[in-house]
């Protein structure tokens, strides 16, 4: 038998990168389905959305070839930095003049001719930070901390579905990192409860729980959206009415592109298309969950851990959402919806954990 003293050159998980992209290709193809129609309306150009979406696309695809060249590692040592610069963000865009206000809510930076949401980019810094603490000590106080500081800079903002997502994230990690149970719990339980205070004590967001709860008590005004949903979804049947056919996002359906566009996708491919994109979505949560459990160095582990439970978590709400199984939260779909600063820090994490797999089996 002949032996090759040459090292061997490891790859990343291909499947998990295909899927990403795969995912994001067929967002790009729906976000011009769902959206033309508005843009023709609003901006006398049908391919407005699509045009944005795909400069955010190509951006994410670069940086999440050159992340998974990175070693993971050095994000372990850049870990308070990077939260620290988002938390400065999350601080000026709550500063009336800097920060871009939109229906009441302050949640963009305007850099250039376009703008970055720093709450979406709290989600990735947040993850580093508590997969590079918890992997050193299991602590209640390096948990609460921060992630206590970051989800209040985002629910001022106000911004209460992605703090859900974010809290959610951390709380994977903490639990991931050997938190005793009772104590994860409790913490579970105190979250929920806060986030129910703040969803009664706002009047659009006790208008969803109320919408929510009795989908038929205001069909014009707080109920119109999520009846908008259902009629997409009933309107799909198995097969779906056909590629482009869909009659709800013809100005009838809110937030066609974003929010929603899993009610036109439903709506035009069917029970079957909309399942297969679930299937993809769970194809990469598996993945992602495969990777952490290969991963021996306890950072890479929680980082994988966390990263993946992003996308299940956001992936789960959005979906849940167009169901009727929880109220509207204003989540969009992980690479599907638009969105310009979801997708590419979506991408930015994807490629941080195509690096983690790289590793996957390889001692510290």
């Amino acid at each position: 038998m002949k032996l090759s003293l040459r090292p061997q050159k490891i790859s990343f998980d291909k499947p998990l990168l295909l899927a990403a992209v795969g995912l994001s290709i067929f967002g790009l193809a729906m976000v011009f389905n769902a959206s033309a129609a508005d843009g023709a309306k609003t901006f006398d150009d049908s391919f407005f959305y699509l045009k944005r979406q795909v400069m955010w696309a190509t951006l994410g695809m670069l940086c999440m070839l050159i992340l998974s060249q990175v070693n993971y590692k050095v994000y372990e040592k850049l870990s308070v930095p990077l939260l620290g610069a988002t938390l400065f963000l999350l601080v000026l865009v709550l500063i009336p003049g800097v920060g871009i206000s939109t229906l009441g809510a302050s949640r963009r930076l305007a850099l250039g001719f376009f703008g970055i949401q720093p709450a979406e980019l709290a989600k990735l810094t947040l993850t580093i930070f508590l997969a590079a603490s918890l992997s050193k000590k299991n602590s209640l106080l390096r948990f609460i901390v921060p992630t206590g500081l970051t989800c209040l800079l985002i629910v001022v903002e106000p911004d209460l579905g992605t703090t859900i997502i974010t809290a959610g994230i951390a709380l994977t990690i903490y639990f991931a990192s050997g938190a005793p149970l009772m104590q994860f719990f409790s913490l579970c339980a105190s979250g929920g409860i806060l986030g129910l205070i703040l969803a009664l004590t706002s009047g659009y967001r006790r208008e969803r729980i109320i919408t929510y709860l009795n989908p038929h008590s205001d069909p014009v005004n707080s109920s119109y959206h999520v009846r908008q949903i259902l009629i997409a979804l009933g309107s799909g049947g198995l097969w779906g009415r056909g590629l482009g056919q869909s009659r709800q996002k013809h100005l009838f359906l809110p937030e066609p592109a974003t929010d929603s566009i899993f009610a036109v996708i439903a709506e035009e491919l069917g029970f079957i298309g909309a399942s297969l994109v679930i299937a993809v979505f769970l194809f990469l949560i598996v993945r992602g969950l495969s990777i952490a459990a290969r991963v021996n160095d306890p950072f890479g582990k929680l980082l994988a851990t966390g990263i993946t439970a992003w996308i299940a978590i956001q992936a789960f709400i959005n979906l849940s959402a167009m169901v009727a199984l929880v109220p509207l939260t204003g989540i969009p779909l992980p690479f599907i919806s638009y969105g310009g600063s979801s997708l590419f820090v979506s991408f930015c994490a994807i490629g941080i954990l195509l690096n983690i797999s790289k590793h996957a089996g390889k001692t510290r």
